[in-house]
């Protein structure tokens, strides 16, 4: 029996010291080589059970086998040096589980299976934990959008396209917005998650092995397989029919990009010079004590921006040629399991960020002024068009924007002096915060969801 691992960091292993967006995390945790090594080792004390049930296996392996399969009884790191020797961890992980097991029930160790049956399914059920561990902190981050939706639902501030203050909207609808792309995501990890299958196929997807130590359906084995782990069964031995990888790698990335949505209007809306968000616990800098940067939007940004090239790997692994690629199928497993960690830290940054979030309901009300009123222009060209002509109208309109810039005066104030205007009731027209459209409803309508 081999010994107890050492200590990560003693033994120069990843700790994650150039990973602060996913350090820390419960995803950390569910993804670390320990926990890969659990699922390794789960999944083939699943397989010996799945042939006890069936009588392929005497009870007694399945006993044995399960018993040895304690992740505290094998060295995760002289695993990961044999590996090496294979070009996969599960080669060295056999021989040190059947020694564990001993003489009597060793041969029942991995009995018909291939490295790429337990290493899939184990990757399987490294996903499912994770996911479930996103899913908790993606409906928190929505419980957390829905407050602050319902609470500014009629705050005003300016709606920006391509950087410049466009109409008036309000920081409900934006909030609503966030929330909307957060169970987007949910929904489709929720999706992805439900049906994340076993693999078992044998060498080359055909179940031979399993026929010749005696199974009469050796597709019965395949489901039986999938009760023993909570996971589906599949149709086909998918070795090479990557669609549950690709599956993982969509849902992955799209719910970065839907974080990183919200990081990246928070980092704009919290400049010194903006100052409309502000995160609820900056982080130091190293040089400049006044500092207190938005280091939870900083690090969920990073993550969407790793994201998706992360996901273009392992859909390019999808080209994977005859029963069994050589590199493709290799090729996955780094980058899935950064994912997952990328994603699993985002979620619980996004927790804090938004549960945490401070809105300066003031400074938004005092920039829907920045423009001299002009945010309003496109109000008064429907409204003005009927009274002075539509060509009148935008004539009037574009010279009084040149002029509200020219002598610093408000929109407002020009159209008062306008002949053609008495008894017209400007108040109303020029305040933006009477420009906010169906923002209110539209909020109401997408808190409605769940």
């Amino acid at each position: 029996m081999t010994p107890p691992a050492a200590d990560p960091a003693s033994a120069g292993l990843d700790v994650g010291l150039l990973g602060p967006g996913w350090v820390g995390s419960p995803a950390a945790s569910a993804t670390g080589d320990s926990a890969y090594l659990a699922a390794l080792l789960d999944a083939e004390a699943a397989l010996t059970r799945a042939q006890a049930a069936l009588g392929l296996a005497p009870a007694g392996a399945a006993e044995a086998v399960t018993r040895a399969a304690d992740p505290a009884r094998f060295d995760v790191g002289s695993l990961a040096e044999r590996a090496r020797g294979g070009g996969n961890p599960v080669i060295p992980l056999v021989a040190d589980l059947t020694k564990a097991v001993g003489e009597e029930y060793g041969p029942y160790v991995h009995r018909g299976a291939t490295s790429q049956d337990i290493m899939d399914t184990a990757t399987m059920l490294v996903a499912v934990r994770t996911l479930d561990l996103v899913l908790a902190d993606l409906d928190r981050t929505g419980e957390a959008l829905a407050r602050l939706a319902a609470e500014h639902r009629a705050t005003a501030m300016p709606g920006r396209t391509l950087t410049q203050h466009a109409v008036p909207t309000t920081f409900g609808l934006k909030a609503a917005g966030w929330r909307s792309l957060v169970l987007d995501a949910r929904d489709r990890i929720t999706r992805v998650r439900d049906t994340l299958p076993v693999q078992l196929g044998g060498a080359a997807g055909t179940l031979a092995a399993f026929s010749a130590y005696g199974a009469e359906d050796a597709t019965a084995l395949v489901a039986a397989y999938a009760r023993e782990l909570g996971l589906r069964e599949p149709l086909l031995p998918w070795h090479t029919l990557r669609t549950p990888v690709a599956d993982l790698a969509g849902c992955l990335a799209l719910t970065a990009g839907a974080l990183g949505k919200i990081a990246v209007d928070v980092l704009v809306l919290a400049r010194t010079e903006t100052a409309e968000l502000a995160e609820g616990s900056g982080g130091g800098s190293s040089a400049m004590p006044h500092k207190a940067n938005p280091v939870r939007s900083t690090l969920i940004a990073a993550a969407a921006r790793r994201a998706p090239q992360l996901a273009a790997t392992l859909y390019g692994s999808l080209a994977a040629e005859d029963e069994r690629p050589p590199g493709a199928w290799h090729a996955e497993w780094e980058p899935l399991r950064e994912l997952l960690r990328l994603v699993g830290g985002a979620a619980r940054d996004a927790v804090e960020l938004t549960g945490g979030l401070r809105v300066n309901a003031d400074a938004m009300r005092a920039h829907l002024h920045l423009a001299h009123g002009l945010i309003v222009s496109e109000r008064l060209s429907a409204e003005l068009a009927p009274v002075l002509g539509r060509a009148r109208a935008k004539e009037l309109l574009t010279e009084l924007a040149r002029r509200s810039y020219a002598e610093d005066r408000s929109l407002g104030e020009l159209l008062a002096e306008q002949p053609e205007l008495k008894g017209i009731e400007l108040d109303e027209l020029t305040d933006p915060a009477r420009y906010t459209g169906a923002a209110a409803p539209l909020t109401d309508r997408a808190l409605e969801r769940r």
